[in-house]
């Protein structure tokens, strides 16, 4: 409890910071400020004040990043990602979004994946295929967290709104999936028991994805059925809380994809919000996702820049690091204009939307709370650095950076016949 109290209000320091002197978006300037914090820290210690990184790193070493994440709060975010979008626009381009979240991600994995092997190699670090196929596969789904905290600020057209929160959402789960399929593989205990062959793969992925979805879709039902029934907004309140953490907690239990449950079961509540609730109770349960959505957020963000704490690198690692945020950005190109072609024919996007997929498609605490939850091997330490180049360089030049980007796509896409 101690440290969680000292992360909720390091982290209300960080955001005051940002509202009042950077006003970066949140999720960027909460990153970034903890991120120099960390970096401060450092430096004192390498002076020889060693005493304040030795408290904070103790501190954050009792949060266990992973837990954070995975188990605790992904599934509040992810349901809460859903409820905000419109359910409806969102199925009339399912075709587009399932299609980018899907293939892109299973082409950035392996494009990323074969990139870090020769990236390992090149410095000297001597990293197994398997593993750099690990990192592809954290690495390339884009966190929607940070995702739709820009598209909210930037206010781009709806339609290019849903298929970049869309795809963000699905291709988290996606991503998860394809991430256990490597690691039982690989043979990685805690992360999944598929035999190690291409049919227990295939197994393995059939039964967390379309499990998933299956369960998201009964979680969803069951939700709305109880929620017609009443009136009284707390209670409504408690009925999803319920169903999003509990129904998790299920997902787990049962072999089947968490994230892409949350994902469908929010989904739903959405698309029948305006028959399950009363105009009165709908403001009192929106407000009330929408601000544990915010503060959960920028929580996860000071602990990804904080957490730069227990990192530590050698000169390798670092070139190696920065060698995959290229690979990563390339391989995240490639592997949106690929199916892109098919979505861009088939409901006329413009040119700068799949340039808007590519620069805009951030990492997050997705790809640290994967990594971080790897066994204790000699591979560990290089995927971990990386992970953490790729994703401070995505939140803090990619995030700084995708305005201008956003009102050309913007423009280009109201040019549009």
């Amino acid at each position: 409890m101690t440290a969680f109290a000292t992360l909720l209000c390091v982290t209300a320091f960080l955001a005051f910071l940002n509202e009042r002197l950077f006003k970066f978006p949140t999720t960027v300037g909460v990153t970034l400020a903890g991120a120099l914090a960390s970096i401060l820290l450092i430096a004192l210690d390498a002076l020889g004040f060693p005493g304040l990184r030795g408290w904070a790193s103790q501190v954050l070493s009792t949060l266990n990043f992973t837990n954070f994440v995975l188990n605790g709060i992904l599934s509040i975010l992810l349901f809460a990602g859903a409820l905000s979008l419109d359910a409806g626009q969102m199925l009339r381009q399912r075709t587009s979004i399932l299609v980018l979240a899907v293939f892109s991600t299973l082409i950035s994995t392996f494009l990323i994946g074969f990139a870090a092997y020769g990236a390992f190699a090149l410095v000297g670090l001597g990293v197994p295929l398997l593993w750099c196929l690990l990192f592809g596969a954290l690495i390339s789904p884009t966190d929607p967290v940070a995702v739709l905290d820009l598209l909210k600020r930037a206010q781009v057209p709806k339609r290019i709104e849903t298929l970049i929160a869309g795809e963000s959402l699905f291709n988290d789960g996606v991503g998860v999936v394809i991430f256990l399929v490597v690691a039982s593989i690989a043979g990685i205990g805690g992360q999944g028991h598929a035999e190690a062959s291409a049919l227990g793969a295939l197994n393995l992925f059939v039964r967390e994805a379309l499990g998933g979805l299956a369960f998201g879709g009964l979680l969803g039902g069951l939700g709305y059925l109880m929620l017609r029934e009443i009136e009284q907004h707390a209670v409504e309140v408690l009925i999803t809380l319920a169903l999003v953490v509990g129904g998790y907690v299920a997902a787990t239990t049962l072999g089947v994809s968490g994230p892409l449950a949350m994902v469908v079961a929010g989904l739903i509540v959405s698309a029948s919000r305006h028959v399950v609730f009363e105009r009165a109770t709908l403001g009192h349960v929106e407000g009330f996702w929408e601000t544990t959505d915010q503060v959960l957020n920028i929580l996860l963000f000071a602990f990804i820049g904080l957490d730069v704490l227990l990192t530590r690198t050698t000169g390798p690692q670092i070139i190696a690091g920065a060698l995959l945020v290229a690979a990563s950005l390339l391989a995240r190109w490639v592997s949106v204009i690929v199916p892109f072609a098919f979505v861009r024919r088939r409901d006329g996007y413009g040119a700068y939307t799949a340039r808007l997929l590519t620069w805009g498609g951030l990492r997050g605490g997705i790809a640290i709370s994967l990594v971080l939850g790897l066994p204790e091997t000699p591979y560990r330490t290089h995927l971990v650095t990386a992970t953490y180049i790729v994703v401070l360089f995505s939140i803090a030049v990619q995030g700084l950076t995708i305005m201008p980007l956003v009102h050309k796509a913007t423009q280009a896409n109201r040019q549009e016949p």
